[in-house]
């Protein structure tokens, strides 16, 4: 099943999709272009913890020219990053380099500590899609961003849909891509993440507990271009939706 969370008549609810449209828990049907779309985040509405990861596809890694790493590098991320679908997302004034980052990620459905990797998808509510931007000009180096990298408001949109873990029987063998301006930039499959999403939940979960609604955005492919004001982005994974982005200038 496809969920939603939306803004709707001034109503903030939740939904499903319904042959196209969705379906409001207050019984209403609504068209998808008359709401305001927030992050899907199920169960819980607000993450505690956003884990990324970083150089997580090899051929994203050698694209930066850096050497793929041997073990997750990770960083935290916080909840005010986070957008809908159809929203925006600004572009700093100073910026040479900003760009999009198409990713999987993982919505946490149950408290997860010491998870065993042979059992850590029991421990996914579902699936839905981050477009993590960056700015390559903050970057101290790869293995330390500065935090106006990563943690701006709204520089990640996520959704549309967040899709049950049921629903998506292979979450490694996806088709990733993004479009800027009608035009594809970004081509991937999650088949090509160095760290897998079970091996990410053992990780994360053998020194930490993951609670429920926590994410895991897992890394992009290559293919990242400069992003720049009044750019359409659409990020989009196979069976999870297409998530639409609209770069603004400064305020």
């Amino acid at each position: 099943m496809k969920h939603a969370r939306v803004i709707y008549e001034g109503v903030t609810q939740s939904a499903t999709e319904r042959d196209g449209q969705l379906l409001l828990t207050d019984g209403r049907v609504a068209a998808q272009d008359a709401v305001t779309w927030l992050p899907p985040l199920v169960p819980t509405p607000r993450p505690r913890t956003i884990l990324a990861l970083g150089l997580n596809y090899a051929d994203h890694a050698k694209e930066l020219e850096f050497k793929a790493p041997e073990e997750p590098l990770v960083f935290i991320k916080g909840e005010g990053t986070l957008t809908g679908h159809r929203q925006f997302t600004r572009r700093p004034a100073d910026v040479q380099f900003m760009h999009y980052e198409c990713e999987l990620a993982v919505v946490i459905g149950k408290t997860a500590k010491k998870v065993r990797q042979g059992d850590a998808y029991d421990f996914v509510a579902g699936y839905t899609v981050a477009n993590d931007y960056a700015i390559r000009d903050y970057l101290e180096n790869w293995y330390r961003p500065n935090l106006r990298v990563k943690n701006r408001d709204s520089c990640t949109p996520l959704g549309p849909w967040l899709v049950d873990a049921a629903d998506v029987p292979n979450p490694m063998n996806l088709q990733l891509q993004t479009g800027v301006n009608g035009q594809l930039t970004q081509s991937g499959n999650t088949h090509d993440m160095i760290f897998d999403v079970s091996f990410l939940i053992e990780y994360f979960s053998s020194f930490m507990t993951l609670s429920p609604g926590d994410l895991i955005l897992t890394g992009t492919p290559d293919g990242v271009v400069d992003c720049k004001p009044g750019d359409i982005v659409i990020t989009e994974i196979e069976g999870l939706g297409a998530l639409l982005n609209t770069i603004q200038g400064p305020a």
